[in-house]
């Protein structure tokens, strides 16, 4: 996938930490641990987004409307 830079600004601490790491060898590079950390980062709020989504269903409602779909699909079916 191709890359695209971009610039930010970090808290002195943060970069230390980041150093630290790249040094231990945990991350090739300071570009590659952010990378990682703000994939896994959006990845966690997705997950949250869905289960917030999620939260919004009735589940009596789904339930119904799975039961009417499964229902209409047997007769569906051919006999043999």
């Amino acid at each position: 996938m191709p890359k695209t830079k971009i610039a930010v600004s970090l808290d002195s601490a943060l970069v230390d930490e980041l150093d630290s790491l790249v040094a231990q060898r945990r991350f090739p590079s300071r570009s590659q641990a952010i990378e990682a950390a703000l994939a896994e980062r959006l990845a966690r709020l997705a997950r949250t987004r869905l289960a917030r989504e999620a939260a919004k269903l009735n589940p009596r409602e789904e339930q119904a409307l799975a039961d009417e779909a499964l229902s209409g699909e047997r007769d569906a079916w051919p006999e043999y």
